[in-house]
């Protein structure tokens, strides 16, 4: 056993599961977070470093905004997929971040992940419980990458995050192109605005 233990730190880390991965780091957010609040009677908190630390290094936020913004992307510049990545990364984080703020005692239940070892590609599917309503699902599509398992995106109810933004996204660049876009989505940021599974018109 001695001889295990000395050897054990040269031998390599066994890669962690996505789903494994997912319901580490949730637990570790949850429990900060009903840390905190004990610690401070129980008020709302400013949950914004605790996302930024822990749950925003999960997300691929470059091919959720590319999703989100569909064809008109091809038609963006560099220098506008950057400015676009950037404001639609701060729309989702103060999303999440609100959506945390909430939070009081649901129960996550993550299910057992079906894949096999090569796939790049996989569903993680979790339940989120709370006393007098019904469940609801919360699945996280997610890609191995050369960062490790990324998220680029979630599925509410059965209803897509990002997607949900296409169609509004769309006709803000048909009425007001790229840029007017981009701009919608600072001021958006700027005024605090937060986001529902239904996502509001930028």
């Amino acid at each position: 056993m001695l001889a295990l233990a000395l050897a054990s730190p040269l031998a390599p880390a066994q890669e962690t599961t996505p789903d494994a991965l997912l319901q580490s780091i949730t637990l570790e957010v949850i429990t900060a977070m009903q840390h905190e609040r004990d610690a401070h009677g129980g008020k709302a908190l400013e949950v914004g470093n605790l996302v930024e630390t822990r749950v925003v290094p999960l997300f691929d936020f470059p091919r959720m905004t590319q999703m989100a913004v569909a064809r008109n992307w091809r038609a963006a510049t560099p220098e506008q997929q950057t400015a676009l990545t950037a404001a639609f990364r701060a729309l989702l984080v103060r999303t999440y971040s609100s959506a945390l703020s909430s939070y009081r005692d649901q129960v996550i239940e993550f299910r057992s992940l079906r894949a096999a070892p090569a796939d790049t590609e996989v569903t993680v599917k979790s339940l989120v419980k709370q006393s007098g309503t019904a469940p609801v699902a919360m699945d996280y599509d997610m890609e191995k990458t050369p960062a490790g398992w990324k998220v680029y995106d979630i599925k509410v109810a059965g209803i897509s995050l990002v997607t949900t933004y296409r169609d509004s996204f769309a006709d803000k660049v048909r009425d007001d192109g790229v840029d007017g876009l981009i701009k919608a989505l600072e001021d958006k940021n700027r005024k605090g605005g937060g986001a529902s599974t239904r996502a509001s018109r930028p």
